[in-house]
């Protein structure tokens, strides 16, 4: 890497000057510009504006302060930072999208499992279920006031649960539909 020195006198010598023009345009004598040059002393503040002016030249150019290595480092840096949260935002975009997809499909499956079809044709009640690849029908006849007044279908159900007619239709289907699904089964 070369000195300051060097460094002005390739300047002067790219620019066809001589000391002694270079030292009129900025107002010092010969000698202090041989001295810049051999680097003996350095020019003060105004000086080096002179000679930015001079050559055409950026003060941090002249001086080698390298600012557009460090910008494109500083830049580099913001655009990997970018890169990253973008990716993390993506992420988090993901995991939400993949959340909403999991409720909406445990809504679905427990409303299908839970949900029951139960027909009501005036004061008949129809349940149909199913359990162990078995298909049960409950048949409820009940009077105004709720009483049931015939009891059909799957006997085998009415005995395991034990239902009778001095039951009123909700009991029934309550007492239907909940050991029905707590054997994981389902009432459609």
């Amino acid at each position: 890497m070369k000195t300051f020195g060097e460094k002005l006198l390739d300047l002067r010598k790219e620019s066809k000057m001589t000391q002694e023009e270079l030292a009129d345009n900025l107002g010092v004598t010969r000698q202090t510009v041989s001295n810049w040059e051999l680097n003996q002393t350095k020019p003060d503040l105004d000086q080096l504006k002179g000679l930015s002016k001079v050559y055409k030249i950026s003060l941090d150019e002249l001086v080698d302060n390298n600012v557009k290595e460090l910008l494109t480092e500083r830049v580099s840096n913001v655009e990997k930072l970018a890169g990253l949260t973008y990716k993390i935002l993506k992420f988090i975009l993901f995991l939400f999208i993949g959340g909403v997809i999991l409720v909406i499909a445990g809504i679905v499956l427990f409303s299908a499992n839970t949900s029951s079809s139960v027909t009501i044709v005036e004061d008949e009640v129809t349940l149909h279920c199913s359990l162990n690849d078995e298909n049960y029908t409950i048949q409820i006849k009940s009077d105004g006031d709720n009483k049931i007044i015939e009891l059909n279908g799957s006997e085998e159900l009415i005995n395991i649960l034990d239902l009778e007619k001095n039951m009123n239709s909700n009991q029934v289907l309550n007492k239907v539909t909940s050991y029905i699904e707590d054997n994981g089964g389902s009432c459609y």
